[in-house]
């Protein structure tokens, strides 16, 4: 099959795309024709030697996908020809994927593979963010800084599906534009964003703070925070880990909460299906529904991971092998 490994750990022009062997699906393991893989932030830190996750080079690219089942355990809930999303953390840039059956979800009718691909990471990680270490409550005030990224776009929609006010930071105002498209209520420049959601709050500040960006902003996050606010910690796409002065979490009784998702999910079999199941009334009506702003053909995967590290990307970006370069087997 054809794939887009990466040959060396320099970065996403290290991405190379050629013939691999096909996969071989493990006990208890799907293999999947893939119609589309989504592209996370992940995939960019894989490249470059920056992720815990460090799997010895060459390597297949790629932790989320969506296509039709090829085969499956027969005490599986799955059979040829299922449309299925799944992740599978590498893999997923090439024509066919394994993953554990625990990690594939069956797909309604009412989305395409495109989008579908950008639902597993993003989307299950901010269903336990929000609900489970958040515990957001309808009529809140959610902040979401990243917001025109994936996880940012994720936040806003599933936010507003529970009866948020969001509230987005972004860093131009077309970004601003984009992430009003896409279901945010505000949205505020990140220069200044402190003073920006006073304003908009009269005062009274948001009750959540959503930040996969990190770095120097963490402190005036804290200040945004209405008592008993609570500030999630996604990740630091701004390349800082930033302190935390406990002193101001005493002083206004606000919470700094950890979200780490794949570490909760692992040792919990039947968690993913369980979240996947709580977010599925969501994709079928149609609150979740994932703005692919970009499509490219398997050739250029690396050119597409290598715009997160521009930080251009609106949205989601998916790569799409030939839906028919993997003939079925024989």
């Amino acid at each position: 099959m054809r794939a887009a490994q990466v040959e060396r750990l320099d970065g996403p022009e290290a991405v190379e795309v050629g013939e691999v062997p096909d996969p071989v699906r493990g006990e208890g393991e799907v293999l999947v024709q893939v119609r589309a893989a989504g592209i996370n932030f992940p995939d960019l830190l894989l490249t470059q030697d920056r992720y815990q996750y460090k799997p010895e080079v060459p390597f297949v690219l790629g932790g989320e996908f969506a296509g039709l089942v090829r085969e499956a355990p027969a005490d599986s809930e799955f059979s040829p020809g299922d449309r299925v999303a799944g992740s599978s953390t590498i893999g997923a840039f090439a024509e066919l994927v394994t993953a554990p059956a625990s990690s594939v979800f069956p797909l309604p009718p009412s989305i395409g593979f495109d989008a579908a691909a950008c639902v597993p990471m993003n989307y299950l990680t901010m269903t336990f963010a929000l609900i489970t270490r958040g515990g957001l409550r309808a009529g809140e005030t959610v902040l979401v800084h990243g917001a025109a990224g994936g996880i940012g776009t994720a936040t806003i929609q599933l936010a507003a599906a529970l009866d948020a006010r969001v509230v987005s930071v972004v860093s131009t105002p077309e970004k601003a534009e984009f992430v009003r498209s896409v279901g945010s209520h505000e949205a505020v420049l990140a220069d200044g964003f402190k003073d920006a959601v006073r304003e908009l709050t009269g005062g009274a500040g948001v009750d959540m703070v959503v930040d996969p960006v990190g770095g120097d902003r963490l402190t005036d996050s804290l200040r945004c925070l209405a008592p008993l606010g609570r500030l999630l910690v996604l990740g630091f796409t701004a390349g800082d880990i930033p302190s935390v002065r406990v002193n101001r979490l005493l002083l206004n009784n606000i919470d700094v909460r950890g979200v780490g998702w794949g570490a909760y999910a692992g040792p919990r079999p039947g968690y993913l299906r369980q979240e996947w199941d709580r977010l599925l009334p969501f994709v079928s009506s149609g609150a979740v529904a994932p703005p692919v702003t970009a499509t490219y053909p398997l050739e250029e995967a690396g050119a597409a991971v290598a715009r997160l590290g521009e930080r251009s990307v609106l949205g989601k970006v998916v790569v799409t092998p030939s839906p028919t370069s993997a003939a079925p087997r024989h």
